[in-house]
C-alpha cells in the first residue's frame, strides 16, 4: 500500500530488482542498460535515481532524473527521462508519490521547471504526467533517420 511505501535513493542492490520490474513493463530485460543507468546517476550531484519500497523492501518503482541546463536554450530545469511502477500497484499512487519525491529533490537544487519527454502513443504515462500537471512546453522535438540524411548525401 501507498501509506507504507517508503522513497530513497536508489543502491546498487537494487539494479537487478529495477532490471525485473522494467522487464514486466516493457518485455524486455537489460540489465547492462539499468546497471549503467545506476553508475551515472545513483547518489549523484544534481542527478537522481529513485525507488520506491514497500514494507517488505519490494521493489514497487522507480523514477530516474537530473538538472539539465542551456540545452537549445533553456535555462536550468529538471528532467524526469524514466519512471517505472509495478503494475499491481498502479491505483496506489506509487508514481505520484514517486514523482513528489523527484520534484522535490530538483527543487532543491533550485529550478523551478521540470519536463520530460514521452512517445506520442504512450498514453498511460501521458495521461500519469498530465495528471501530475504537466503539458505541452515550449520545445518541439524532431528527429530524422541518419541512413535517411546519408542518402540525400548529407553525410561524409
Amino acid at each position: 500500500m501507498a501509506e507504507e511505501l517508503t522513497i530513497r535513493n536508489a543502491k546498487i542492490n537494487d539494479v537487478n530488482d529495477v532490471t525485473e520490474l522494467d522487464a514486466r513493463i516493457t518485455g524486455l530485460k537489460k540489465h547492462a542498460y539499468w546497471k549503467d543507468m545506476y553508475a551515472r546517476y545513483g547518489e549523484r550531484d544534481k542527478r537522481f535515481f529513485l525507488v520506491a519500497m514497500d514494507h517488505d523492501h519490494k521493489l514497487n518503482g522507480f523514477i530516474i532524473g537530473e538538472v539539465r541546463a542551456w540545452e537549445f536554450g533553456s535555462p536550468p530545469c529538471g528532467w524526469i527521462f524514466a519512471i517505472g511502477v509495478d503494475p499491481d500497484n498502479r491505483l496506489n499512487k506509487v508514481g505520484s508519490r514517486m514523482f513528489d519525491a523527484m520534484t522535490d529533490c530538483l527543487s532543491k537544487t533550485g529550478v523551478d521547471t521540470v519536463r520530460t519527454m514521452l512517445a506520442r502513443d504512450d498514453e498511460l504515462n501521458m495521461a500519469f504526467f498530465r495528471s501530475q500537471g504537466m503539458m505541452g512546453g515550449p520545445f518541439i522535438q524532431l528527429e530524422m533517420p541518419i541512413s535517411e540524411q546519408l542518402s540525400q548525401g548529407h553525410g561524409l
